[in-house]
């Protein structure tokens, strides 16, 4: 915001009644009153939201009714546990949450009698994979962006529209969800506006479109409430007008030389890379003779084989794309996503893209345990090296270090999730590997060191605010906002990135599962003190075997065991948690003494408590720092990384030796 601009009083907000042709004129930029040509006939629009406000359904719902598909086309590519369209990838399925961003394009006939090309960019709503959102907004020109009618604002949603703002996106509001019966519309409204004024945003974005929608349902519409004697709408056509008059018309001006920013790579093994992005000026053509422009300044000239136009949920090969339309292009080996595609004769490199630093780093070494090599098939260090590399093609919010041996690598993202998609990811193309505990990237700001600092926001039932209040204070989390909303209370909470990890688990413990968490980074801050660490310690085993019921049972006071009867263990592997603050090295092989003496009773039957499994993510949030967890295509396990006790016991003895003489 501008330091002699004062924002326009809330007053001139709009309101739920109001309809998107009946809100005060717009203080427009000169985006579509300038001299620059645009094709009047594209939309370029990223769906944007925070995670579970309802983007992807509101796509797929976009698609069923645009007419571009046969009767039962698009029911056939339905999936996972939503039922949807959109996210195709297995792992988006499985976890019911959208990963990577994806495109699509449909014609749509508007109202005025002209026909579109609307090309839609869904981006994921998790915080973790904020590098796809800020990737995919340089193809747009505008943002719908999906509130919840009940939940409002959430950290995620202040993300993405502060990465919308700095791209210059126009927001239109969408208030998803307005069956809810817990729906507060009025105050989602309020709150989107504070939202924009605190991000600094300008004022024709204050004064934004708003359209009233169920997603889930497939309607939408420009009023709410309906007005009497009216009936609901039963389509989202509202949406679809929406876009086409408010998404300013993207800038093609084909008479200056060609400019193409690459956004994201695809592979195919027929063709090989595939290089997907927006045209900024000039035309495109199949056969043509390009310069790739690469980030280090090399310029590398080479030849379009074959270009692709989206249509619908495919790619169709066309001879020419104009400037503000989306393509792929075939033939292009050495491309990058930031490259720049141009004219060979004036080559003209457009703004890289840009996205934030990682917060979390976490280190990738080689799988050693005594069961290496058993269940995976690429177990090198070279082997995984080269798979991390060529990760960084795809993600451009990772980055990839060499660690302090040639078996290990340190890998940085964003969150615990991101890079335990990429673990689980591995895992299923058959890597072995083990990971350390994550750790937050550390910054050293004029000579001072400084951790990212997160925005926390819990929803939790009235009954359990006291013990979310008490296990978040314990972590120095700072109570910033407290918000009763009937049976539940809002908070929202400043705390390290280094306390997030391991918070959950204890949250929905403390909750009895009921608490709904979600958070976003904020800005980095000087160091705060000792976070606490894991309160109890874990039982390690002692010889390498298998697991015996008699060892199980004579355990069970000893705390909760991971693992079951007849399961394969070896030495130094965690086997349970103990149920003090030491960790304990038992023999949970050990097998009943056998003898030739009658007994007059038989041994009474043994209930054994059942084994707690960790998932991928939980197990990374158990590990201390001298512990690993090992992943094959079949096992998660969690180890020491010193598997000797004699071992563990000289390394804890030298490193009391060093503290005492430091």
């Amino acid at each position: 915001m501008g330091g002699t601009r004062r924002p326009p009083s809330k007053a001139t907000m709009p309101t739920a009644s109001m309809s998107v042709s009946t809100i005060p004129p717009r203080e427009k930029q000169s985006m579509t009153t300038d001299a620059t040509p645009r094709n009047q006939t594209i939309r370029n629009v990223a769906i944007i939201a925070h995670v579970d406000h309802g983007k992807t359904t509101l796509v797929d719902n976009l698609l069923k009714q645009s007419g571009n598909f046969r009767t039962g086309e698009l029911e056939k590519l339905e999936g996972g546990q939503h039922g949807l369209i959109m996210d195709s990838n297995e792992l988006e399925r499985e976890r019911g949450i959208t990963i990577l961003a994806k495109n699509c394009a449909v014609k749509y006939g508007g109202l005025d009698g002209k026909e579109y090309r609307i090309n839609i960019l869904d981006t994921p709503g998790h915080a973790d994979f904020g590098g796809e959102v800020e990737r995919v907004l340089r193809m747009a020109d505008g943002c719908c962006l999906l509130v919840d009618a009940s939940e409002g604002p959430m950290p995620q949603t202040k993300f993405v529209l502060g990465k919308a703002l700095e791209a210059g996106l126009k927001p239109l509001i969408v208030i998803n969800k307005v069956d809810r019966p817990d729906q507060r519309i009025q105050e989602v409204i309020n709150e989107v506006f504070d939202l924009l004024v605190e991000l600094g945003a300008e004022d024709h974005a204050l004064n934004f479109p708003i359209v009233y929608c169920s997603g889930r349902d497939g309607w939408a519409s420009m009023t709410w409430p309906i007005p009497e004697g009216e009936t609901r709408p039963d389509n989202l056509r509202d949406v679809f007008e929406m876009i086409v008059r408010e998404v300013p018309a993207p800038p093609a001006d084909v008479e200056k030389p060609l400019q193409l920013l690459v956004t994201n790579i695809d592979y195919n093994e027929y063709v090989g890379r595939i290089g997907i992005g927006r045209v900024f000026n000039g035309t495109i053509r199949a056969g043509q003779q390009v310069a790739v422009m690469k980030a280090g300044g090399k310029i590398v000239t080479t030849r379009v084989t074959q270009l692709l136009q989206f249509v619908g949920l495919k790619r169709a090969e066309v001879q020419i794309v104009e400037a503000g339309d989306l393509c792929a292009i075939v033939g292009l080996e050495s491309i990058d996503i930031g490259d720049t595609v141009a004219d060979p004769e004036k080559p003209v490199a457009l703004p890289p893209v840009k996205v934030d630093e990682p917060t979390m780093t976490m280190l990738f070494r080689i799988n050693d345990s005594p069961f290496a090599g058993q269940e995976g098939e690429f177990v090198t260090s070279r082997q995984i090296r080269e798979r991390l590399y060529s990760e960084l093609q795809r993600n451009v919010a990772m980055r990839v270090e060499p660690g302090r041996t040639a078996d290990e690598f340190m890998v940085s993202g964003r969150g615990v999730l991101s890079l335990g998609i990429l673990i689980e990811t591995m895992r299923r193309e058959g890597f072995e590997l083990s990971v350390g505990k994550p750790e937050v990237v550390v910054k050293e700001i004029d000579g001072v060191r400084h951790e990212p600092i997160e925005e926390l926001v819990i929803d939790t039932t009235n009954a359990t605010v006291g013990a979310v209040m008490e296990f978040v204070g314990a972590r120095k989390g700072d109570l910033k906002k407290m918000e009763p909303r009937g049976a539940t209370t809002h908070m929202l909470f400043e705390i390290p990135s280094r306390a997030m990890i391991g918070l959950r688990g204890r949250i929905l413990t403390a909750t009895q599962g009921e608490a709904v968490m979600h958070s976003a980074f904020a800005r980095f801050e000087p160091m705060s003190g000792d976070i606490p660490s894991r309160p109890q310690g874990v039982l390690v085993s002692l010889e390498t075997g298998s697991v015996t019921a008699y060892a199980l049972e004579a355990l069970s006071d000893r705390g909760f065991m991971f693992v079951v009867p007849q399961e394969k263990v070896y030495m130094g592997q965690l086997v349970g948690e103990h149920n003090r603050d030491n960790d304990l090295t038992v023999n949970i092989t050990r097998l009943k003494q056998l003898t030739n003496f009658r007994v007059s009773a038989k041994d009474a039957t043994v209930t054994l408590k059942p084994a707690r499994k960790l998932s991928l993510e939980q197990s990374l949030e158990y590990i201390e720092g001298d512990e690993l967890v090992e992943l094959t295509p079949k096992s998660i396990r969690m180890r020491k990384k010193i598997l000797e006790e004699s071992m563990r016991k000289r390394n804890e003895r030298q490193g009391r030796d060093r503290d005492a003489a430091e």
